[in-house]
């Protein structure tokens, strides 16, 4: 299915964050600094304010309240910030304190005073904030501040988040493969929160980066009128101390607190800092993709089942080829609860490889956990522009009609061209693949934030009901169906005579009318090479043990 999406770039030059962001970069351009040294500090700077923001109002309240209480005033009790989930600030470490400083002042030394001070009466942020401002001048500082000063308090809590992850994906831009480290496009983790829908309950990202799965998975609840603080556990894994403060960072921006364990050389192949075997509700992660040199010696106690018959770490065995992406996948699926979703970014390459990991690929298929896979075409990330794949487990799968099926959505050719090198979703797309799976699943639809009206439409003219097939209707006069070119309900047979690949591409096909492209006939052509080989190699296996049967047979 092809749905090119128009590229709304002249309405994006012209916000707040495109001015905001071409601001900082003439302080790169004057500091001299790299972007991993100047990105802390604006990223700090821009938190304050919002921050300040936040505080502000809750100081306005309990200065009426305490106009009439006995009690007094509690304007200036840390407690009583804390208790609505708003930073405590002093009011040498205020955004406007830190403004309307002079030039001839140290404002560097000031602005690292400001961000020890927040640390100190607010506990969750110790060693989060940045404090190298002593790297900018004062003049370039003074500059910053006041570029930041002109995001209007007016703004709401949600656009804040906005400018900020706006920022992130900016530094991941410019950071080139470093940035894929911290930050996935948002786009692509509004798809993934929007299929494994956490609505309440645990969630844990075992490599979480920024924080963006986290931060998006409390939209999701905000947009179904629930307090995300109140309705999800956050807990993550972070290999980077400096981006495990980022994390943090990010969830203070968005009112949120997390148990997030990063730095001094935790890692989560060797790790399970918050014992998450069969505990979580929900899991959403974007792994490093085929890391090599893992110590599988430090692993073979977490494999397989214990004593009571209980899943490890591992359940279904180690990979023999040097490849962390089954070790990955498998700490994703033993982390879900008797009815956990996970939703992840993979390689491609996951989806058919062979050999152990084929049969540690059908363990998993035969467990009846894998749900929805999809396709996702090139240019989606910043730092990379092959395609990956999208997997979603729902281990409370098996007890429904939907368990011996897996959905297969091909939307390699659904996008929107944001620039010559970069693509992504628009809400409407978003919500139409979304819906897609919900109607798969016998799911109510959810109109997206955004493209609603764009998104029922399309929905209509691929699901309404054919009248000539005898076709019943489902949620909204919707029916699923299988269609050629984007969607394929595959029952487990067939996942077997495909050798248990979880490639969309062998399952969903092309459209009436369609050519196949050349990335999808690279694809299969490649394939097919996989197959060529794999059976020489059994050819030559079995021309030798004929070969010595004969001689053995010979000599006798």
């Amino acid at each position: 299915m092809l749905w090119i999406a128009p590229s709304e770039k002249d309405a994006a030059s012209t916000s707040l964050e495109k001015r905001l962001w071409d601001a900082a970069d003439q302080f790169r351009a004057n500091s001299g600094l790299k972007a991993q040294e100047y990105s802390g500090p604006i990223l700090g700077l821009i938190f304050l304010r919002f921050a300040e923001v936040r505080f502000a109002i809750q100081r306005t309240k309990l200065e009426g309240a305490g106009a009439s209480s006995r009690r007094g005033s509690r304007v200036d009790e840390p407690a009583a910030y804390h208790a609505e989930g708003i930073l405590y600030l002093a009011p040498e470490a205020r955004f406007d304190y830190l403004l309307t400083l002079p030039e001839v002042a140290d404002i560097g030394a000031k602005v690292n005073a400001a961000m020890r001070e927040i640390e100190k009466h607010n506990p969750q942020l110790a060693g989060v904030l940045p404090k190298t401002y002593n790297l900018f001048t004062s003049t370039l500082l003074k500059e910053l501040l006041k570029k930041v000063s002109e995001i209007p308090a007016s703004v709401d809590y949600d656009a804040f988040g906005r400018i900020y992850e706006y920022f992130l994906g900016e530094f991941a831009r410019t950071e080139g493969q470093k940035g894929g480290e911290f930050y996935t496009p948002s786009s692509i983790v509004k798809l993934l929160a929007e299929i494994i829908e956490p609505f309440h309950g645990r969630i844990l990202d075992p490599a979480c980066g920024s924080g963006g799965m986290f931060v998006q998975s409390a939209r999701f609840v905000a947009e179904h009128q629930k307090n995300p603080a109140a309705e999800l556990a956050i807990c993550g894994v972070e290999k980077t101390d400096e981006t495990g403060r980022l994390c943090r960072l990010n969830l203070a921006v968005h009112g949120l607190e997390g148990d997030i364990k990063h730095g001094g050389n935790i890692n989560s192949y060797y790790d399970d800092p918050h014992t998450a075997t069969g505990s979580f509700d929900f899991v959403l992660a974007n792994p490093p993709f085929n890391v090599n040199a893992v110590d599988k010696e430090r692993l073979k106690d977490m494999v397989g089942h214990d004593s009571r018959g209980n899943p490890r770490r591992f359940p279904f065995g180690l990979p023999r080829t040097d490849n962390a992406n089954y070790l990955w996948i498998q700490l994703f699926y033993s982390s879900l609860n008797a009815t956990g979703r996970a939703g992840f970014v993979m390689a491609n390459s996951a989806s058919d490889a062979r050999s152990s990991e084929q049969e540690l690929r059908q363990k998993l298929i035969e467990a009846r956990a894998v749900d929805v896979m999809v396709a996702v075409g090139p240019n989606m990330f910043y730092t990379v522009t092959l395609p990956c794949t999208l997997w979603f487990f729902d281990k409370g799968k098996a007890k429904t009609k939907r368990a011996d099926t897996v959905l297969f959505i091909d939307a390699r050719h659904i996008y929107r061209q944001v620039d010559r090198a970069h693509r992504d979703w628009t809400p409407a797309q978003i919500g139409f693949i979304a819906n897609l799976v919900r109607l798969y699943r016998g799911e109510a639809l959810e109109a997206p934030k955004g493209g609603a009206g764009e998104t029922a439409q399309k929905l209509k003219e691929v699901f309404s009901p054919s009248p000539l097939a005898g076709e019943g209707r489902g949620e909204g006069g919707l029916r699923y169906r299988d269609v050629p070119g984007l969607c394929k309900a595959a029952t487990l047979a067939e996942i077997e005579a495909q050798g248990w690949s979880l490639n969309p591409g062998r399952y969903v096909g092309v459209a009436p009318g369609e050519d196949v492209s050349d990335e999808d006939f690279k694809e299969q052509l490649e394939t097919l090479n996989e197959e060529l080989e794999s059976l020489n190699a059994q050819a030559r296996e079995l021309e030798s043990t004929i070969a010595n049967n004969v001689a053995e047979i010979l000599e006798k």
